[in-house]
């Protein structure tokens, strides 16, 4: 029986996050690097009475910008689907076709970039604490019609999040439709686009590191400074829906830092995140693009309360 560390940590994700049992067909997408982390996963999802497929995505086929025939009828019949690859902006929409099927046929864990220490270090644990703090903070963000987010560096945005729903991302993907990450640890939205006016300061830009600068006017990037926006801006060319608002989400993991990977980054407490291009289905806009931007030592205003103070929840 294998007890290390790693596979604590998958066992935690196959029986705790995914809760695969017999009835499951899972799909397991990995490519070399990730390939002892998948290893791990596969041999708790077999032992869980799973039915598992391993797909190793060579890098002779890199990067993929579109899913085979082949690709697409195995993400329709699996039950859950879990994705391992390295990030890399120009294979997102391949992501964002997997986390569409994933979740619309069974459902779908999103791991970008993922490494053994985040397993290790932040899948490796009892959720329940976290999901209890995630919740709270919904609450007192529900149906603002006013929300202000600041920060040092110079970030200042406002807009609205009424009648807009709330997802926790706390761990939990075992029923079908859901789409989650790991590690977890957030809670997320899409802002009223036409809403959405302001200035954020970022730290990171989708695996990006380095300052940068975006300007909204009512939900569209108007102007931007900074080498990884740069990035991001070449990578989607004159597709207009990469350009609109599409995610607010804060973070809430307290193990989480800040670091060159936004999967763990975004998770980070102190720290917000507004994503441009594809709302995931809460919001108006689609897109095949999705690019998360981390915003730190942020304070949040809504409804009339300060929710954080630079980068401290009052909570």
């Amino acid at each position: 029986m294998k007890t290390d560390k790693l596979h604590r940590a998958a066992e935690r994700a196959v029986n705790q996050a995914l809760k695969l049992g017999p009835k499951d067909r899972f799909l397991l997408v990995t490519d070399k690097p990730k390939m002892e982390i998948a290893e791990a996963l596969a041999f708790h999802a077999k032992k869980a009475g799973a039915e598992t497929t391993t797909y190793l995505m060579t890098e002779t086929l890199r990067p993929i910008t579109g899913p085979t025939s082949l690709f697409k009828d195995m993400i329709r019949k699996a039950t859950a689907t879990a994705y391992l690859l390295e990030g890399r902006f120009a294979e997102k929409p391949f992501r964002g076709f997997m986390v569409s099927e994933g979740g619309k046929h069974g459902r779908i864990c999103m791991m970008p970039g993922l490494t053994r220490d985040m397993m290790e270090r932040l899948v490796n644990i009892d959720f329940s604490e976290m999901d209890r703090f995630t919740k709270k903070v919904i609450r007192a963000m529900k149906d603002a019609d006013h929300v202000v987010v600041e920060n040092p560096e110079g970030t200042r945005v406002e807009f609205s999040v009424k009648g807009r729903a709330w997802h926790n991302d706390n761990g939990d993907i075992s029923k079908k439709g859901r789409h989650g990450n790991l590690p977890a640890g957030e809670c997320y939205t899409a802002p009223v686009e036409e809403t959405f006016n302001g200035r954020i300061v970022i730290s990171l830009i989708d695996d990006k590191l380095g300052r940068g600068v975006m300007t909204f006017k009512k939900g569209k990037l108007v102007d931007y400074k900074g080498a990884g926006i740069a990035e991001v801006i070449k990578t989607v060319g004159d597709d207009e829906t990469a350009r609109i608002i599409g995610e607010f989400g804060i973070g809430t993991n307290k193990g989480a830092r800040i670091s060159p990977n936004m999967l763990e980054a975004e998770k980070a407490f102190g720290t917000v995140h507004f994503a441009i291009g594809d709302s995931y289905g809460i919001g108006k806009n689609k897109s095949k693009f999705h690019f998360d931007a981390l915003v730190d030592k942020v304070t949040i205003t809504a409804k009339g309360r300060t929710i954080a103070r630079a980068g401290k929840f009052l909570l």
